[in-house]
């Protein structure tokens, strides 16, 4: 009678121990990774819910193990230094041993292609991998080794937005001096209402930033467009 329960008793613990074992082998099977988000404005326009969600919908489908998650509210246009939430994931996942981060655009991580690059040989260089989910690319293969395509498709994009960027600067730029120079001014007539006709085809480009997700300081400092019209703009041609 002793000896059924200690029988029992040892195959109750070895089936205990085999289950510990087994989940931590499946734990350690998942990649650690840390999702980052981004969005350009302060207010409660704009947040990063959506890109949490989609990048846990993400991890959960390939079975990674979400670590922490990172999110900001800053133009893409900063330097990482003038970015502590960018800097703060760095550093944690360095620390932490995460396989990968975790973004859904590569304008998600920033705006200008030189701190887009630093940011990614940082990365690199601790074996931290990062996958941008728009395009399904990741920097570093599984064996961790540096990935040249996807280096070399990711450098012309970050590239090719920024001279996108550059473009409209310029031709805004140009048009409203040429538009000054001319005679014309700035503002409106007391009593008189635009057509939204009218404010598509004068605020042209500032409703494509705003689409871009480009935050109202930048705009208004690229366009001098006020912060009220702006406002307007995106209640008619974004959130409606």
């Amino acid at each position: 009678m002793v000896n059924n329960c200690v029988i029992t008793i040892f195959n109750v613990l070895f089936k205990v121990l085999v289950y510990i074992w087994f989940i931590n082998k499946i734990e350690n099977l998942m990649e650690k990774v840390v999702l980052f988000c981004r969005v350009s404005s302060t207010s409660d326009r704009q947040n990063y819910d959506r890109q949490i969600k989609d990048l846990t919908e993400y991890a959960k489908s390939v079975k990674h193990d979400v670590v922490s998650v990172f999110a900001e509210k800053v133009s893409g246009a900063k330097k990482n230094n003038e970015r502590p939430e960018l800097m703060n994931m760095v550093e944690f996942a360095n620390k932490n041993d995460v396989d990968k981060v975790l973004v859904t655009e590569l304008s998600r991580l920033g705006r200008d292609t030189l701190q887009i690059l630093q940011t990614i040989e940082i990365l690199n260089q601790n074996k931290i991998s990062l996958f941008i989910q728009n395009y399904n690319i990741e920097t570093l293969t599984p064996e961790k080794e540096i990935n040249p395509m996807s280096q070399f498709l990711i450098t012309i994009l970050a590239e090719i937005a920024r001279m996108e960027r550059k473009s409209i600067e310029n031709r805004l730029s140009s048009g409203y001096h040429n538009y000054r120079s001319k005679g014309g001014t700035v503002g409106r007539k007391m009593g008189y209402r635009k057509s939204k006709e009218d404010m598509q085809v004068q605020y042209a480009e500032e409703i494509k930033m705003l689409r871009k997700g480009y935050n109202y300081q930048h705009i208004s400092q690229i366009t001098t467009t006020n912060k009220n019209t702006l406002t307007k703009l995106r209640h008619v041609f974004i959130d409606a």
